[in-house]
This record gives C-alpha cells, structure tokens and sequence, in this order.
C-alpha cells in the first residue's frame, strides 16, 4: 500500500511537474540505494525515508524541491550545503537536476543514514 502511495504521487509529480520529477526520482535513486533497509513513505506532503528511524524526506514546492534531514543540525556540513536555524532539522535546496551532484547530495544522505543508526 505504501508504495502504491509514493507511485502515485510520483505519477502525478511526472505528468504535472515534469521539472520537479526528475529532481525527485533521481533524489529517491540516491537514497534508496544508501542502505538495504530503507523504507518510503508518503508523509508530509512528501517522500519520508527511514532506516531505522526516519532520516531525511524529499518535498517540493512551487519552484525547488528540498532534500529535508529529521537530525540535520546534528550532522557534520563539510560543503557548506545545509540550510536552516531550527533546533533538529536541517535541508538543501534543489533546484536543477544538476543542483544533486553540485550539493553533494549523496554525500549528505550518507551521513544521515548513518545518523540514523542503519
């Protein structure tokens, strides 16, 4: 059921915000293949990915689409990526396909989910 959901919000993302799908599918590539216990979601208006607990999500909005880490300020920001001054969470702004590699995206996955304890 679960991944009925995020298909067909993807589905609709693609037919309505073709920009915007490619950012997240290539995002969802990105953090499916960081551990084998990664679970999605729908929530939040969003993508919500956990290992053990969750750990990041990809949302997006009218013009971007943001990668959000649940314990972001909690984690190292070695390229100077994270965006943010609430007390937990922490996001890197996507606008481009080209914004992934630029923003070291897999990078910050990576760091999540090991925050996260997978």
């Amino acid at each position: 059921m679960t991944g009925n959901r995020v298909q067909a919000l993807l589905d609709e993302m693609r037919d309505h915000q073709p920009d915007h799908f490619a950012i997240v599918s290539r995002v969802r590539e990105i953090v499916l293949q960081a551990g084998p216990s990664i679970s999605e979601e729908v929530k939040y208006g969003g993508i919500l990915f956990s290992a053990r607990t969750p750990f990041c999500g990809v949302f997006f909005y009218a013009g971007h689409v943001t990668l959000e880490f649940s314990q972001g300020a909690a984690l190292p920001d070695p390229h100077g990526m994270l965006l943010g001054q609430g007390k937990l969470r922490r996001h890197i702004k996507l606008l481009s396909v080209s914004d992934i590699k630029d923003r070291h995206v897999a990078a910050y996955v990576e760091l999540a989910r090991q925050a996260a304890g997978d």
